[in-house]
């Protein structure tokens, strides 16, 4: 495997949906729409807007027809949103999206506590899904849960791990993004499975998507650059977590990715100043400050600076 990093990598910011699905208030339609739009005017590539899900089951994505409707659409930019089914399906068709996802898991036990059936039988019930979404020619995004290590199950073999990103694969997902949903993965064990999945499924068609919950995420990203993964999912602010992971924190912050990144000379096309003004609007909203070390840090220098220009 070659150990030359990406020049270029794209970052796949899922804080509206992955992030604020998670929060224990409500958030209003409207504000989700400014975010997103914030999102937009930074250059983030891709922006995860909503999941067409029960509202029994996830009541914080209930607005989902009301915030595709409502977001500033930009050319060039996708706005994927999270499918478990055909009815789900059905509301992104009708909401205009050009992109869907859909999600399996590692293990089995996983797999039951998410969604209340077997790997297999997820399998089978999305598979229309995707042959659906591919018929009207929208693109399907893959993830995978659990990928690493399973709160229930411990670690993961990553032999395991094949035949779930191969199927994924072979129904038409275009990318598979392998999630550490428990934050609790260490690079070496990273490396392992993308050096295994690469066997089956090409290197420039896996994702990473890393909890910081053992502080081993950009480790992680890092790891997984030097394999020759160039895709990443991220939260502004560090928004997100996982219901069904006990103790998990949040996805990784995209301010700390995208500092990363800038600093090892990847060309993202992020403005790290926009994504600034994104957090600082969520962060004002949901009344607590970004878990984003990186954020912290530049914006009180910022404040600073302005201080003593006054």
């Amino acid at each position: 495997m070659s150990m030359q990093l990406p020049q270029r990598v794209k970052i796949v910011e899922v804080g509206p949906r992955d992030g604020l699905q998670n929060e224990p208030e409500v958030v209003p339609a409207e504000i989700k729409i400014g975010l997103i739009d914030r999102l937009t005017d930074a250059g983030l590539p891709m922006i995860e807007a909503t999941s067409f899900v029960s509202p029994k089951w996830v009541p914080r994505m209930a607005d989902a027809a009301q915030v595709m409707a409502g977001i500033r659409r930009k050319a060039g930019v996708g706005y994927p949103v999270l499918v478990p089914n055909m009815k789900g399906l059905e509301g992104a068709l009708a909401a205009n999206a050009e992109e869907v996802a859909v999600f399996a898991a590692a293990t089995e036990t996983f797999s039951q506590r998410n969604t209340n059936c077997s790997i297999a039988e997820s399998f089978e019930r999305f598979k229309p899904v995707i042959e659906t979404a591919l018929a009207h020619g929208l693109k399907v995004r893959g993830y995978i849960s659990v990928a690493l290590v399973c709160p229930y199950e411990g670690e993961v073999d990553a032999q395991a791990v094949v035949p779930v990103a191969r199927q994924l694969y072979d129904m038409g997902c275009y990318e598979i993004s392998l999630g550490d949903t428990t934050g609790a993965a260490t690079p070496g064990k990273t490396q392992q499975l993308i050096e295994a999945l690469a066997r089956h499924v090409p290197v420039n068609k896996l994702a990473g998507h890393f909890h910081d919950t053992y502080g081993q995420a950009l480790a992680n990203i890092l790891a997984s650059l030097q394999m020759g993964v160039a895709v990443f999912d991220s939260s502004v602010s560090g928004l997100g977590g996982c219901p069904y992971s006990p103790g998990a924190t949040g996805n990784v912050a995209t301010e700390d990715v995208l500092y990363m990144l800038d600093g090892l000379g990847i060309e993202t096309g992020v403005s790290m100043q926009q994504l600034l003004v994104a957090s600082e609007f969520i962060c004002g909203f949901l009344r607590r400050p970004s878990v984003s070390r990186a954020g912290r840090a530049l914006l009180a220098k910022r404040r600073r600076a302005a201080q003593a220009a006054a």
